[in-house]
């Protein structure tokens, strides 16, 4: 047996681990089962997709204060770069996971392969504004002369290399459409295990390789997913897995681009939306110290960490959705979404009472520094009760997305972050004069001493009131989920035939 039948072999029998044709046949029979089947295996990809960043902030934390810090403005800002062109993407999974639910082969061949050309075309526009922008960005974010050299550096590499972070998305995408997750998550799982090897060489300048610090873990981490994105092409350009791109079809479409941005828009603007939020969140803690700044960087890494089946279960659920209004299925459709929603409130909610015992351990992985500790394990502390409201938004945020209604998951996303959480994060660690009888030094009040008596108070629960904003939006967020997705109108999409009716939200 060759080597390459060695490892075809290995990969077939890892996939019977997590699936076999009954299990993820998405269109009749049981719902919860090929749902969590179809979900578990974005689960591990997503857990994997995590480690990169995670193996940057552990190894940087580790080379200094200021680097970590550096990369907690790093993040958001590679978060808005990807957001801005991951519409593309999604609208590359819907219509694939629409036209395979309705049997046109050809069709989702086709959709594929146009994706995957509009995507190349779009990383390389952003790539290139993004290179020359980024430091402007982040002084406008209010980065500091400490912060800003290591941060500049790490998103220019970045950028550079952004068509092989887009493009690896795009595999995974299209791939999770067709109805399979077990492939991308092989793939992810070779390049993180490169990229945890050779970040600390770059970082440090082990062996032969010289110091670059921050940069180093930028050219580590793109370095690793060019060679996702390349065994990815190779993959779908076969076509023995998932869905095949044919080099025939990849030609510029500028017809059935319209039919892409009518879905993939809106699904930039939720992505762009979130994106932002953590960006102008930034802002507000950028006015605190730099240990709170990596606090903060720490805490959303974790963040993304613990919300990983919560997303895994959106995507699940989206694939789901649309293979099932492709099958004409709603009400199945219907009821996978609810299904997803309780089983993800449930998981997210049992990670959250962990997360209140173990936040201290958990981010002394990540920093040496005791302030950072203490304070990066507060941030999760106030946050964690709300984790499983979390789990419901992100069920049927997939569900909207599914049918093709992925205004609608923008809109949500818009009211989560934009509406409730910065304004609340804003009002809550700024100080506001109270009468001296609201005094409650729990909440860190201080008195203005006059003749002898108390004047007045400056009330504010400093960077406590951005982490009580978070808790608040979570909830809310919930709620308008639910009662949007009761309505019913997300039943009546297909933008499959009619581009202008994945637009037409209500």
């Amino acid at each position: 047996m060759s080597a390459r039948e060695r490892v075809s072999a290995v990969a077939e029998r890892l996939s019977g681990l997590f699936k076999s044709k009954e299990e993820l046949e998405l269109t009749s029979g049981p719902i919860g089962k090929p749902l969590l089947y179809l979900s578990f295996p974005i689960v591990i990809t997503n857990l994997l997709q995590v480690a990169y960043n995670l193996a940057d902030t552990f190894w940087l934390g580790q080379y200094s204060t200021t680097a970590l810090a550096a990369i907690s403005f790093a993040f958001p800002m590679i978060f808005l770069l990807i957001s801005l062109g991951m519409g593309l993407s999604v609208a590359g999974s819907v219509l694939v996971a629409q036209h395979t639910g309705a049997e046109e082969h050809a069709q989702a061949e086709y959709a594929a392969s146009q994706t995957l050309t509009f995507a190349i075309v779009g990383s390389l526009l952003l790539g290139s504004v993004g290179y020359f922008f980024v430091e402007d960005f982040l002084r406008l974010l209010g980065a500091s002369q400490q912060v800003l050299p290591g941060a500049t550096g790490y998103l220019q590499v970045v950028s550079l290399g952004l068509t092989t972070m887009f493009g690896f998305f795009v595999f995974i995408s299209l791939m999770r459409g067709a109805g399979d997750t077990v492939t991308p998550m092989l793939v992810m799982l070779g390049t993180v295990v490169l990229n945890i090897v050779i970040d600390p060489f770059l970082i440090f300048g082990w062996g032969p390789f010289p110091e670059l610090g921050v940069v180093g873990a930028a050219v580590a981490t793109v370095f690793s997913r060019g060679l996702a994105f390349a065994v990815g092409i190779a993959i779908m350009l076969r076509g023995d897995r998932g869905i095949q791109v044919n080099p025939r079809d990849m030609v510029p479409d500028f017809t059935y681009l319209k039919k892409l941005l009518a879905i993939g828009v809106p699904a930039s603007i939720e992505g762009t939306g979130r994106a932002l939020s953590v960006n102008a969140m930034l802002f507000i803690v950028g006015t605190f110290s730099v240990t709170v700044v990596a606090a903060f960087g720490v805490g959303i890494r974790v963040f993304s960490l613990v919300f990983m089946p919560a997303i895994a279960m959106d995507r699940g659920v989206e694939t789901m959705t649309g293979q099932n209004l492709g099958a004409d299925h709603p009400n199945r459709a219907g009821r996978a979404n609810h299904f997803a929603a309780k089983v993800s409130f449930a998981l997210l909610s049992i990670l959250g009472v962990i997360t209140i015992f173990a936040a201290p351990a958990v981010v002394s992985v990540f920093s040496n520094d005791p302030e950072v500790v203490r304070i990066g394990a507060e941030f999760l502390q106030w946050v964690a009760p709300t984790f499983g409201f979390i789990g419901i938004v992100r069920a049927y945020s997939g569900g909207f997305r599914g049918a093709g209604k992925t205004l609608t998951a923008a809109a949500l996303a818009v009211t989560m972050l934009g509406v409730v959480r910065l304004p609340v994060a804003w009002v809550m660690s700024r100080p506001v004069a109270l009468p001296a009888r609201a005094a409650d030094p729990l909440f860190g009040i201080s008195a203005t001493l006059g003749t002898g008596v108390v004047d007045a108070l400056a009330f504010s629960l400093a960077e406590r009131g951005i982490w009580l904003s978070f808790g608040v939006s979570n909830v809310v967020a919930a709620a308008l989920a639910f009662a949007w997705f009761t309505r019913g109108t997300w039943r009546d999409a297909d933008p499959r035939a009619d581009p202008d009716a994945a637009v037409a939200d209500d």
